[in-house]
């Protein structure tokens, strides 16, 4: 396209306003290739890497033609992680913030079966999920696909990579043939084009890869010999001093183990892998996202979807299975223009599978060559404290902003992040006034009402004067 600004499409005024309001001042490549072809009802495969834009892409199309007055599932969009759903979610809301009364719901595993089962009682425009979740309510016909008019499956390429085909194919088994099929993928094996061809009709395929500007990565590989693992962990961060780290190792067993080793040595360090709860994952995506911790410990399938602004660096601390996993891990960095940093660490017995990393961009060294730091610990600047209070009670982020810059006298600049759930809260706080704001929050009113309220980590300790 020529012009790639949104006014160019038949949108409503109401949307393309909302877009010029949320910065979207002119389409990225996969947009552009793609929107004109979804607006017009066609099935698209699109090929678009993480951070390209295509959740807006699919989005705006599937709002341009619902039908609000009919409170029927016209929508849906299959997600590899609850993580990814989570973040398609938060999208599709902003997107229709000028749209009356759209209702968008989220139906992953890892959360309350019953609450879910009491949303879809109620009704929904749009909903967002993993397969198996979706899939069990439409076995138990708590959700019906009768009135589907857009089917979406958002990065595909992983969610066969899980393992997800035959739900996949159950899933659409229960939508009506007649409808459109959007398949975005940031790969494009011969699985996916096999799973094109069975779902889809005619579809256009769009790559855009090429014209999508790359990440300003640094790419450092470090040899670390017969050394402790760990300790040379902890060196390559403390000669990088990044304010914020993604490690990836390969089981659940060694994410756990290392984020006790890292929090033991002194360094801020969250677990995220699939045997958590869903409020568990919340807590330790909502504490890393608002700089309560430092590092955040995953597997690939774990950090898959996540949605982490101005991540500073990368590690493989486990070697990833081949480069698409690699290019994927590293992908979480040195996004919207930033420069970001990506550190393997492999031992003498690895050492002969890096040669097929080696290029003329990449960096290797022994780790030997990096600079010594004493003591060196990595402390995050802010705390997080939590209100059981939330969406269901009417709460704003303002609303809290207000009382703590208000009544409790706390200058803007120390309130970091403030995140609302349905019943729960979350506000960063800089670690030397969390004190003075949890001892407000105890006993002080928001909206005229006192909240149950908590703060993660050590016990605080409160002055007098703060009581």
């Amino acid at each position: 396209m020529n012009n790639p600004d949104f006014s160019c499409l038949p949108l409503a005024k109401e949307m393309l306003h909302n877009l010029k309001e949320l910065g979207f001042n002119a389409m990225t490549p996969v947009q552009a290739e793609s929107l004109p072809h979804i607006l017009k009802n066609c099935d698209v495969i699109a090929q678009a890497k993480t951070g390209s834009g295509k959740t807006a892409a699919f989005g705006i199309g599937l709002l341009n033609k619902l039908d609000v007055k009919k409170f029927r599932v016209q929508s849906l969009i299959l997600c590899p992680t609850r993580e990814l759903a989570d973040q398609v979610t938060k999208e599709l809301r902003r997107l229709a913030r000028t749209t009356h009364n759209v209702k968008i719901l989220t139906l992953c595993g890892g959360a309350a079966f019953g609450p879910q089962y009491g949303s879809l009682l109620h009704g929904a425009h749009i909903v967002v999920g993993t397969p198996g979740r979706v899939l069990q309510h439409l076995d138990k016909k708590y959700l019906s696909l009768a009135d589907l008019d857009t089917l979406v499956l958002d990065e595909a390429d992983r969610m066969l990579d899980m393992g997800f085909i035959d739900e996949i194919k159950r899933v659409i088994g229960h939508a009506p043939p007649k409808r459109q099929t959007l398949l975005f993928s940031a790969t494009y094996p011969a699985r996916i084009m096999a799973l094109s061809s069975a779902i889809q009709k005619n579809a256009l395929n769009i790559q855009t890869i090429a014209a999508e500007q790359a990440n300003k990565i640094t790419e450092y590989f470090y040899d670390v010999g017969h050394h402790d693992k760990l300790a040379m962990l902890i060196k390559a961060i403390a000669h990088h001093q990044p304010q914020n780290i993604l490690v990836f190792c390969n089981t659940k067993v060694q994410v756990d183990d290392l984020a006790a080793d890292l929090s033991a040595a002194g360094i801020s360090a969250l677990a995220i892998h699939g045997d958590l709860e869903q409020y568990e994952r919340t807590d330790v995506l909502v504490r890393f996202a608002n700089k309560s911790c430092s590092v955040l410990i995953g597997t690939d399938v774990a950090a898959r979807g996540l949605d982490i602004k101005e991540l500073e660096m990368v590690v493989n601390f486990d070697l990833p299975q081949d480069e698409v996993t690699y290019t994927h891990r590293i992908g979480r960095t040195g996004r919207a223009g930033k420069e970001g940093l990506a550190v393997t660490l492999f031992t003498t017995r690895q050492a002969p599978a890096m040669a097929g990393y080696r290029n003329e961009t990449r960096r290797f060294a022994a780790i030997d060559s990096l600079n010594e730091v004493a003591d060196f610990t990595l402390v995050p600047p802010n705390r997080t404290i939590v209100l059981e209070g939330g969406k269901k009670d009417k709460l704003r982020p303002g609303d809290i902003l207000g009382a703590l810059t208000g009544d409790a006298g706390i200058a803007g600049k120390y309130v970091g992040k403030i995140d609302i759930y349905a019943r729960q809260s979350y506000v960063a706080i800089e670690h030397s006034l969390v004190a003075k704001a949890y001892a407000y929050l105890k006993k002080g009113k928001i909206k005229g009402r006192t909240f149950p309220v908590w703060v993660f980590g050590q016990p605080l300790a409160i002055n007098a004067d703060q009581k």
